[in-house]
Order: C-alpha cells, then sequence, then structure tokens
C-alpha cells in the first residue's frame, strides 16, 4: 500500500526530530529476518532507550538532511533499519551488536557518531563506551584516587610513629 504525501511528510518529519537529538545512529539491513525477529529487536530497543525504524531510502535521507547523520546517506541503500541512540552513544550499539550475534542474517552497515561516518567493525568499540552514570563513576574515582592517597599518606607518619614506639617499649620489657 503506497502511503500518501502527508503520512510521508509525517514519517521524515518524526525521524528527523528523533534524529536532531540523538547521540548516534546506526543503519542495518534486515533481510531474512522474520516479523517476530524484529518484533523482538524493537522490545530490546525500547528497553535501551534506542528509537528502531523501518524508513523508505529515499524519506531516511530527506529526515537526516539536517541532522549530525547527513553522512550515512550513500550508505542508505537496500532493506535498512535505523536506531538512534536517545540516552547514551552506545545504546544502539550494545542491542544491535547482541542481536546480530543472534542472528547472521542481520548486518550491521553504517555507524554514525557526532557526524562521522564509522566503519560497521567498530560496533564493539561503541558497544564497549560507558553509559552517562558509569562515565560520572569513573571520573569520580579518578578525582577520588589523589585525595585518598594523600590522606594515606599523611596518616602513615603517625601510624609509623606509633608503631616505632610500640618496637621500643617492647624491646625494654624484653631486656
Amino acid at each position: 500500500m503506497a502511503l500518501s504525501f502527508a503520512q510521508k511528510e509525517a514519517i521524515v518529519a518524526e525521524v528527523a526530530e528523533v534524529a536532531k537529538t540523538a547521540y548516534s545512529a546506526i543503519g542495518a539491513e534486515y533481510r531474512g529476518l522474520t516479523v517476530g525477529q524484529l518484533t523482538q529487536l524493537r522490545v530490546e530497543a525500547r528497553k535501551a532507550g534506542v528509537y528502531v525504524r523501518v524508513v523508505k531510502n529515499t524519506l531516511a535521507r530527506r529526515a537526516l538532511e539536517d541532522t549530525d547523520f547527513a553522512c550515512m546517506r550513500d550508505g542508505l541503500t537496500g532493506p535498512m533499519i535505523l536506531a538512534f541512540s536517545q540516552e547514551d552513544p552506545g545504546a544502539a550499539a550494545r542491542v544491535l551488536e547482541a542481536f546480530a550475534k543472534e542472528h547472521n542474517k542481520f548486518q550491521v552497515r553504517l555507524i554514525a557518531l557526532s557526524g562521522k561516518l564509522l566503519d560497521p567493525s567498530e560496533i564493539g568499540n561503541l558497544a564497549k563506551m560507558p553509559t552517562y552514570e558509569q562515565a560520572i563513576s569513573m571520573l569520580m574515582a579518578t578525582m577520588k584516587a589523589p585525595v585518598q592517597k594523600l590522606a594515606a599518606t599523611i596518616n602513615e607518619v603517625p601510624g609509623k610513629l606509633v608503631r616505632t614506639l610500640a618496637a621500643v617499649r617492647d624491646a625494654k620489657e624484653a631486656a
């Protein structure tokens, strides 16, 4: 069934709106997958805060035109499913990488991050990127380490004095 012009405009506007707020985008070929398998992908993506949509390539090109993901234009060929990370840059990569491991017919073909087109083999690197909470935790641990080391060093001076006095006392008692 053909889409009307109004429906096409709505799809382009929806995808463009999502693309403007997304951190990363991934395009994958889904040829050979069943509806049930794609539904499973959508459920997992929804849980991870990833927007997934099958869009005609001409409409996708128009939607991505004025966004950071315009670099994906030339790669939009064949049956493609687009996934946009809404919460953190690696969310879509984690979901699609896990799905691709289970389904051999699912192939990641495009990855865009911050206006740059990445090689599809880099999906693992993108999936390993920390979430916002993990990044904050790592930053706090890095900031806390020098202070903690300083406190331990300062505390070591009186501790060493106490141990020395205890050793002298034990030596006098033994003599």
